[in-house]
């Protein structure tokens, strides 16, 4: 990477950070600013430099594993995964709590008596439903902060983030300071964030002096009752400038530049990430990226481009964090409503890459990877020279896996019979050359197979 391409670690996760706040149902900049609160209480508590990028990571990285649970929320209360974690973040899990929030938010989609019989089983389930959410989430999300590089003690604040000081936290009821004390400031954080946008501050303040000895550490509370008494705190929160100010906490100055090998690493933790959010897309980001690659090398594409081809496919289909899993998985036809959303994936996808410079060209791919040749596609309605070289490769490799794969509307196809569908769609949709690369790749694989 030339130097003038450099990109640090803070400005990257940073960026990412806004997927995340898609899958929670969060408004945008909830992990900036939960990272911003954070921060300022570690500061507070007297942390050293190496325990605030500790503290700082985990907080942006918190949410890494909810796309995990996504399908697994739909299933269970048979409603939209991320409205239904969005009104969760203002619960304290009280039991008749709880039953009020199933009651209003569960099966609404259902008649009457199979909504009633859907919130009493499970009411009655709630502690092993739990349990298995929060500790398939944190898990997940622990192994992931690894596989990005970041330390022992990130990956075991995302672990802890659901503990409560009281031990009636999850996954493992730690108690006390025995909880990770990234993750006890990152759950105080984002629960300050949560009641401050959407109530304020006098808000934030009286639910966390409610919960502090319950779910948040009275020394933590303290802290933040002193530094939010200064107005300035609070005002920073709606600030344009928050993203430049989070990323310039680099005193944090965990200045690490991300190089050609980091971002890769990053890109394919993050692929596991946006697969995650339904069954039926397991391994499909890194498939794209196959079939990208033996498309490019078939069509000469130099090392640098098919590098960079590569972390385009793994991350094109990023937007479809913020798509709920009622529509992602639905068997059946979609209707309106639900395309429309559908087709709004791509334009998220845009909008998340493209707060990065380093991955600004992937941002293109993202937008445009369902573009058609003769302007029928979406989100832009883009035609022929407009869509660019990349993105419509990855076009090709993205059709190719679906048809391949199984969905939840029909069961996967042969590569033949694939690839029929593909010659229909060569011209109008797909660009030739390409498809005339993937079929001499493909048929370069398998005499390779044969040999």
């Amino acid at each position: 990477m030339a130097q003038t391409d450099v990109v640090h670690l803070a400005e990257l996760v940073g960026a990412l950070s806004y997927a995340l706040d898609l899958t929670e149902g969060q408004p945008v900049g909830h992990s900036m600013r939960a990272c911003w609160i954070g921060v300022h209480v570690g500061i507070e508590m007297g942390l050293s430099p190496s325990e605030i990028t500790d503290l700082y990571y985990t907080v942006l990285l918190k949410d890494i594993g909810c796309s995990t649970t996504a399908a697994r929320v739909c299933q269970l209360y048979l409603t939209d995964d991320i409205m239904f974690k969005r009104k969760a973040k203002f619960l304290d899990h009280t039991a008749p709590q709880f039953l009020r929030y199933l009651i209003a938010n569960a099966g609404m989609k259902q008649n009457l008596i199979d909504r009633f019989r859907l919130v009493i089983d499970t009411a009655l389930q709630t502690g092993e439903i739990s349990y298995e959410l929060t500790n398939t989430r944190c898990h997940r999300g622990a192994d992931i902060a690894r596989q990005m590089r970041f330390s022992e003690a990130v990956a075991q604040g995302i672990t802890d983030l659901d503990e409560h000081w009281d031990g009636k936290g999850l996954p493992r009821k730690k108690t006390g300071t025995d909880i990770a004390l990234t993750a006890r400031i990152a759950l105080l954080a984002q629960v300050v964030d949560v009641f401050f946008v959407s109530q304020g501050v006098e808000a934030a303040m009286a639910e966390v002096k409610r919960r502090s000895g319950s779910w948040f550490d009275p020394a933590l509370v303290e802290a933040l009752l002193r530094i939010g008494a200064d107005p300035a705190f609070w005002a920073t929160l709606s600030e344009d400038t928050l993203k430049e100010r989070v990323v310039a906490f680099e005193t944090v100055k965990d200045a690490r530049a991300v190089d050609d090998d980091y971002l890769d690493d990053i890109a394919g933790a993050f692929a596991e990430v946006i697969d995650a959010k339904t069954p039926y897309t397991s391994g499909h980001s890194d498939r794209v990226a196959l079939f990208s690659n033996m498309i490019a090398v078939e069509l000469g594409l130099s090392d640098a481009e098919c590098r960079k081809l590569r972390r385009s496919a793994l991350l094109h289909d990023i937007g479809k964090l913020g798509v709920s899993n009622s529509i992602l998985d639905k068997p059946g036809k979609l209707d309106d409503q639900e395309w429309a959303e559908i087709k709004q994936h791509p334009a998220l996808g845009r909008t998340v890459l493209a707060r990065v410079g380093a991955f600004h060209d992937l941002s293109e791919v993202a937008g445009n990877h369902h573009e058609r040749l003769d302007g029928k596609g979406y989100p832009c309605g883009l035609a022929g020279d407009q869509i660019d070289f990349h993105s419509r490769i990855v076009a090709v490799a993205d059709v190719f896996d679906a048809l391949t794969a199984d969905r939840p509307y029909r069961q996967a196809m042969s590569a033949d019979q694939a690839l029929v569908i593909v010659d229909e769609m060569t011209g109008p949709a797909l660009d030739a050359d390409c498809v005339a690369a993937l079929k001499r790749a493909l048929i370069a694989l398998e005499a390779a197979k044969a040999a």
